[in-house]
């Protein structure tokens, strides 16, 4: 199976420049715990809730007065919509990530594909496995 055939479609990106109040508000309304960033029409990161929690919250700073960029994940790993879902599951197994773009071959995004996706469209054996692999205590 493709990963375009399992992954969300219409997945929005917010600029760096976004402020980390407004992400937070998209996370809420969207009901999603991550949101791609791109800048110049290029994906340059991820922000996560988990982002906001412990660099921003956790991290003693005015949340009013941070940026997406204070707060982002810098780098991009992402898969193509045409690779089969294994190795999908593959790069989210050993990068430790739930969510992961997804960009066509024009490198446009578009698509997320996650844990979720996943399980739905796998055995129950292929969705434990890889929630165990992501979910692993980081070394």
């Amino acid at each position: 199976m493709k990963v375009k055939d399992v992954m969300h479609t219409g997945v929005e990106w917010v600029s760096p420049d976004t402020l980390v109040a407004d992400v937070a508000k998209k996370m809420r309304e969207h009901d999603v715990g991550a949101i791609p960033v791109g800048e110049n029409d290029r994906l340059v990161g991820m922000v996560t809730d988990r982002d906001i929690t412990i660099r921003a919250v956790a991290g003693d700073r005015d949340i009013a007065e941070l940026s997406v960029r204070d707060v982002m994940t810098s780098g991009i790993i992402y898969c193509r919509d045409t690779e089969d879902v294994g190795d999908a599951i593959r790069i989210m197994e050993s990068k430790q990530i739930r969510r992961l773009p997804v960009i066509d071959e024009n490198k446009r995004m578009v698509g997320i594909i996650a844990l979720g996706d996943i399980s739905h469209s796998g055995s129950r054996d292929l969705a434990a496995e890889v929630m165990k692999a992501v979910s692993a205590h980081h070394r």
